[in-house]
């Protein structure tokens, strides 16, 4: 592994709104030799997820920010090709990792490594329906939202690659399930193929709250919340009493220059009862026994479909990142870094 070379995407700026290509720069570093404990892991996928995005500003966060010319981070799954001295992974090894956006990483007990079987699912899928994008959807609809078998669920980008899980998830156990989403190809797959028994195309609706009203004649139990603004005012509206709303994400927000104001109707949670919770996945690991036997039998019964979208070469993350801000993508985004050959 002598004067092996990795190329990597480093934050060149903060951005400030919207990020562009001009707040990340490619940079190529010699690749250190695995310590003791460590593996040398040559990254095939990597993911690009709007999480992300809080973590280029310089604030006090779950998880620390990104810093100025330093590489980011991420999920992504490689291929050990060395391995130090008393390592855990042995060389050939797939490993799920958090050292993404550079194509070979050194790997230690601090990325949360943990070894994925090519047999049973291509290892993207480790990146989406199967790894956390997927447990954040078992956790956020089960546990945060206390979804009971037979109920009504409302889900907000429902064809991305937490929501298109949630949707199915809920309709294997007995849901009525509307999605929204931005096109009506996405609506279309979350329809024919994802099973959901209606979808809202928002980007065509002049008045999303009567569409949501439409869809949902006797109200919703749970919202699954991964857009927020219009969306969270027009589930508000329609929650029926003691109605859950199970908070991810509100990427619609993400870019804000100045704090957007509060649904206009929040005062409705008081008579409906409603409870509202955020959650991050990471303080739920726990349920990845509960959530990969799920997953284990919805798969094998071919009822738990997923789309990724990909975007190839290490070079061109940034736009993978940004296109996740204007409706790019369709499912799970993804960065091809590396071939798929075995060592």
């Amino acid at each position: 592994m002598r004067n092996l070379k990795s190329r990597e995407i480093h934050l060149k700026s903060r951005p400030v709104g919207m990020p562009t290509p001009a707040n990340f720069e490619l940079a190529e570093v010699a690749v250190p030799e695995p310590k003791d404990g460590e593996v040398l892991v040559r990254n095939i996928w990597m993911s690009v997820d709007p999480y992300m995005r809080g973590r280029m500003m310089d604030r006090e966060s779950y998880v620390p920010p990104f810093q100025i010319g330093q590489p980011l981070q991420g999920g992504a799954i490689g291929q050990v090709v060395a391995a130090g001295k008393g390592a855990t992974f042995g060389v050939g090894d797939y490993l799920n990792h958090m050292l993404g956006w550079r194509e070979y990483a050194v790997v230690g007990q601090a990325a949360m490594p943990q070894k994925v079987d090519p047999k049973l699912a291509p290892v993207q899928s480790f990146l989406g329906a199967l790894g956390m994008p997927g447990l954040t959807a078992y956790v956020g609809l089960f546990k945060i939202g206390a979804f009971k078998d037979g109920e009504t669920v409302f889900v907000s980008a429902a064809s991305g690659a937490v929501g298109a899980v949630v949707c199915q998830l809920a309709k294997a156990h007995g849901a009525y399930v509307v999605g929204s989403a931005g096109s009506d190809e996405k609506c279309d797959w979350l329809v024919k193929e994802a099973k959901i028994d209606k979808a809202i195309n928002y980007k065509k609706e002049k008045d999303l709250n009567a569409a949501v009203g439409a869809a949902f004649p006797k109200g919703i139990d749970v919202y699954f919340e991964n857009v927020g603004g219009a969306h969270l005012e027009a589930a508000i509206n329609h929650m029926r009493i003691h109605g859950r709303i199970a908070v991810c994400g509100m990427i619609e927000q993400y870019n804000n220059t100045t704090p957007a104001p509060g649904p206009a109707n929040f005062i409705m949670v008081v008579p409906k009862s409603l409870r509202i919770e955020g959650f991050i996945v990471s303080n739920h690991f726990n349920e990845l026994a509960k959530f990969h036997a799920e997953m284990g039998k919805l798969v094998a019964a071919g009822k738990m479909k997923w789309r990724e979208s990909v975007v190839d070469g290490i070079e061109n993350a940034p736009q993978a990142f940004l296109g996740l801000f204007k409706g790019d993508n369709f499912g799970k985004a993804l960065v091809k870094v590396g071939p798929d050959k075995a060592v």
